[in-house]
C-alpha cells in the first residue's frame, strides 16, 4: 500500500513537470530544435553525476538499452520541438499527447501475451477523432481559412516514440533509474553533434539560459527519474491512467501562457484524447 502511494506520488510529480514542457519549448522557439535538445538534455543528465560518481556500474548497461534510451529522449523531444514551430501549439501539443493511448493500442505489438480488443479499437478511433479536431478547429480559426500545417506530423511521430520507448523498457533486462542520466548524456551530444553539423551558430541571451536550465532540470531531467522510479515501485496501468492528465494540464497551461482563449475546438479534442486514453484501458 505504501508503495503503492509513493508510486503514484512518484508519477503525479513527473506528470507536473511535463505539463511545463510545451510551454517552455513555445518560450524557447528561436532556438534551433538540435541546440534546444542538446543543452536541456545534458542540464538534466546532470542530476546523475552524484549517484555515478559514487558507483560507476549504475552506467554499465547493453549497448541495446543505451540505444533505446537515446531513441526514445531523443527522438521524442526532437520532433516536439519540431511540431511546436511548425504547428499551431497547443494543437499539436494535443496530438503529441496521444501517447497514452498509444501505449495501450501499441501493447500487443510490442509485448507478449497482450490481445488488441475492440475497446482498444474504440479507444483508438476516438483518440485520432479528437487529433483530427484538435488540426480542423485550428484551420477554421486561421486567417485565410488554412490552418493545416505539416508540423503536426512530427507531432503524432513524437507520439509513437515515447509511446513505443515506454514499452521497450519492458522488454530489456532491468537497469537502475540513474542510467537515464546516461540516456540524456548521450542524447544531448548527439543533439549537440547535430547542431554543428547542421545548424547556424546562435547566441543565447541569459534568458534564454535560464529556461533551459529550467527545462533541463525539470521535464527533461528529474520527470524521467521520478516517471522511472513510479513504474518500478507501482502498477504501472494505474501510473499509466495518471499520465491522461498530462495533455490536460499541459494544454490548459499552454493556453494561459500564450494568453488564448478557450476554444470549442480544443475543449472537445482534449475531452475526447483524454477519454480515449481511459477508455482504452479497460479490458487489459
Amino acid at each position: 500500500m505504501l508503495a503503492a502511494m509513493s508510486a503514484n506520488l512518484y508519477a503525479l510529480g513527473a506528470i507536473t513537470l511535463w505539463a511545463t514542457l510545451a510551454s517552455l519549448g513555445v518560450a524557447l522557439n528561436h532556438i534551433p530544435p538540435f541546440l534546444l535538445t542538446g543543452i536541456a538534455l545534458l542540464v538534466g543528465s546532470l542530476l546523475a553525476l552524484p549517484f555515478v560518481l559514487k558507483d560507476r556500474r549504475l552506467w554499465a548497461i547493453p549497448a541495446s538499452t543505451l540505444m533505446l534510451g537515446v531513441y526514445g529522449l531523443f527522438g521524442f523531444h526532437f520532433l516536439l520541438f519540431i511540431a511546436l514551430r511548425h504547428a499551431p501549439a497547443v494543437e499539436a501539443n494535443l496530438v503529441n499527447y496521444l501517447w497514452p493511448l498509444f501505449m495501450v493500442v501499441l501493447a500487443p505489438l510490442f509485448l507478449r501475451g497482450m490481445q488488441l480488443r475492440a475497446v482498444h479499437v474504440a479507444a483508438a478511433l476516438l483518440g485520432f477523432a479528437g487529433a483530427a479536431v484538435a488540426i480542423l478547429g485550428a484551420r477554421e480559426g486561421a486567417a485565410g481559412g488554412s490552418g493545416w500545417a505539416w508540423g503536426y506530423l512530427p507531432a503524432l511521430a513524437s507520439a509513437f516514440i515515447w509511446a513505443s520507448y515506454s514499452l521497450l523498457t519492458q522488454r530489456v533486462a532491468p537497469f537502475s533509474t540513474v542510467a537515464i542520466g546516461l540516456f540524456g548524456l548521450v542524447s544531448g551530444l548527439l543533439s549537440l553533434a547535430c547542431h554543428w553539423l547542421l545548424e547556424p551558430a546562435t547566441a543565447l541571451s541569459g534568458a534564454d539560459w535560464a529556461l533551459l536550465a529550467v527545462m533541463g532540470l525539470g521535464p527533461l531531467g528529474a520527470a524521467f527519474f521520478l516517471w522511472d522510479k513510479a513504474l518500478k515501485l507501482g502498477d504501472a496501468r494505474q501510473i499509466g491512467i495518471l499520465s491522461y492528465l498530462t495533455p490536460l494540464c499541459s494544454t490548459a497551461l499552454l493556453m494561459l501562457v500564450s494568453g488564448r482563449a478557450l476554444s470549442w475546438s480544443i475543449a472537445l479534442a482534449a475531452a475526447m484524447i483524454i477519454g480515449a486514453a481511459v477508455l482504452g484501458t479497460r479490458g487489459k
